[in-house]
């Protein structure tokens, strides 16, 4: 498992790395970041609790106010998110931010889960 999270880690570090472009970098980066930290901690077998649960807690608040976005793209027939953002198709950046959330979510849901 300390390779896996440690894989966790690196990969949470690089998205938020990339983040610099993006139109609210500070919310992304912050988030990457302690997802990254979290990995990190948890991969050298020190996991923290408040972290963790704070960074899914923190992720959980923030898709709910996606969610509606997230389940009217899938009611659009999940038209491709691949393209470049258009202002006419503001699903596109939701739908995009949804799922890097769910990215999180899954990283602090395999640490709360494979830390006990």
């Amino acid at each position: 498992m300390k390779i896996f999270f440690a894989t966790l880690a690196s990969l949470f570090l690089l998205f938020a790395v990339v983040q610099y472009n993006d139109p609210d970098p500070w919310l992304w980066i912050a988030i990457y970041l302690a997802v990254a930290l979290s990995s990190g901690l948890t991969s050298l077998g020190r996991y923290n609790r408040w972290l963790a649960w704070g960074t899914l807690a923190a992720t959980l608040v923030w898709m709910g106010f996606l969610l509606p976005d997230f389940i009217h793209w899938i009611q659009m027939g999940a038209p491709s998110i691949v393209g470049s953002m258009k202002a006419e198709a503001p699903h596109i950046e939701l739908t995009r931010e949804f799922l890097g959330l769910l990215l999180c979510l899954i990283a602090q849901v395999s640490q709360i889960i494979w830390s006990k």
